[in-house]
């Protein structure tokens, strides 16, 4: 009872949405009841609303602890956690327990339902933050795989994969589940649960760099399917990052990733995105690699992502690109559109935005004329304020591929189980 009333007694504030769709296609739910009460006193409910026609919740205000507890180690939990339970007519019920909460913090909390069978209800627990509970030590490994003949190197070139398959456990572990999960959103996943979305945008861009250049790294070597397992990442701690399954995403790291996306960390010479293993700094020590209270303090004193990452990993790393992107439908122009772009890719962008109209039913429909006009402009201006993007009514390069990744989600016939 003492965790729930320093929860209820908090003197900062947090906001959480939840979004509500089909596992499927990820269609959104209408009318969904969503229940929200503090972990540990799960029947004790202090909100209950519905889903609107997009699947999504009103935006809750709740308590949170004080932010300072998120910006320097600290024995006192820095987000406050509630239990999210959602019913709705010809689903089986899911509740999710622990979705965290940070000061002045923008949380969504996924939820995806399957269609109803008897008895059937899922039960999805987020554990303590990294930061703040106990986590296996990882085993340092080479940052840079070697090349040869024999096969170990895969790819010619780095890809941002569609999917990456995650084995949620340490990989000798045949019990543990296998997730198929979009990248970004595995990073996304990945981050949240790395680090707080209080710090400072210089510290999570250099943290979201290491992560994804890390992934990028198993990806590209192909490294447990080298060793003779079916999946492209653990969520272990000692082998990986920690992703954990259903868990919330704060809408600034959102942001941080689809801005960045495309992006790896690099070496001189060296073709692989470069492996970047880091710690906390605090209960676990690495001096050649990343500390992650470390990063947020030289984000504090004003250096930038890629002099927080020098600092650590030395002067010659530099910030790289992805030559490709698979799964994307239609690539990225080069330059933002609005209002007076013409061409093919105006076109494909009203395509796209009316696919997703059809299931997204807020937004607004527009002619496919090949020309960016006013009724475009709102129609992007809808679409980022409904996911979460900047709102300027301007294709940039998050905006175009936001739009090319709901599309793909809302043509797909199935998703990949």
């Amino acid at each position: 009872m003492a965790k729930i009333r320093m929860q209820q007694d908090t003197p900062d504030r947090g906001k959480l949405q939840v979004w509500v769709n089909t596992r499927l296609q990820g269609r959104p739910i209408v009318g969904a009841k969503v229940s929200v009460s503090y972990s540990g006193d799960p029947q004790n409910v202090i909100e209950e609303v519905r889903t609107d026609r997009d699947g999504r919740s009103p935006v809750l205000d709740l308590p949170t602890p004080p932010v300072e507890y998120s910006l320097e180690p600290n024995v006192n939990q820095p987000y406050s956690e509630y239990t999210v339970k959602v019913e709705a007519e010809g689903y089986s019920p899911v509740e999710v327990t622990g979705s965290e909460l940070l000061s002045g913090q923008s949380s969504v909390q996924p939820v995806e339902m399957d269609e109803l069978t008897p008895d059937a209800f899922e039960d999805i627990a987020i554990p303590d933050h990294t930061l703040f509970g106990e986590y296996p030590e990882k085993i340092p490994e080479a940052e840079i795989k070697p090349m040869d003949e024999t096969g170990e190197i895969v790819l010619s070139r780095v890809v941002v994969p569609e999917y990456v398959v995650v084995h949620d456990g340490a990989p000798s572990d045949s019990t543990a589940r296998d997730y198929y999960v979009r990248y970004r959103d595995y990073i996304k996943n990945v981050a949240c649960s790395e680090i707080y979305a209080t710090w400072t945008d210089a510290a999570i861009r250099a943290n979201v760099l290491a992560i994804m250049s890390f992934t990028l790294n198993r990806v590209y070597t192909e490294w447990y399917r080298n060793k003779g397992y079916d999946f492209t990442i653990t969520s272990s701690t000692a082998y990986d990052h920690k992703w954990i399954y259903g868990r919330n995403i704060f809408e600034d790291i959102s942001q941080i990733v689809d801005e960045m996306f495309s992006n790896y960390l690099s070496r001189p010479n060296v073709r692989q995105p470069i492996l970047t293993q880091y710690c906390d700094g605090r209960r676990v020590q690495c001096p050649d690699w990343m500390r992650q209270w470390e990063s947020q303090a030289l984000g504090e004193q004003g250096l930038s992502a890629i002099q927080i990452l020098r600092r650590f990993y030395g002067q010659d790393m530099y910030i790289n690109t992805a030559e490709e992107i698979a799964g994307i439908p239609a690539s990225w122009p080069g330059y933002d559109l609005d209002i007076g772009a013409s061409g093919q890719k105006v076109r494909q962008l009203q395509e796209q935005l009316n696919t997703i109209a059809d299931v997204y039913t807020s937004l607004p429909q527009v002619e496919i004329s090949g020309y960016y006009d006013e009724d475009t402009r709102e129609a992007v201006t809808a679409f980022q304020r409904l996911f979460n993007l900047p709102v300027s009514g301007i294709v940039d390069y998050p905006t175009w591929y936001k739009i090319q990744s709901i599309y793909v989600a809302v043509t797909r016939i199935a998703e990949l189980n």
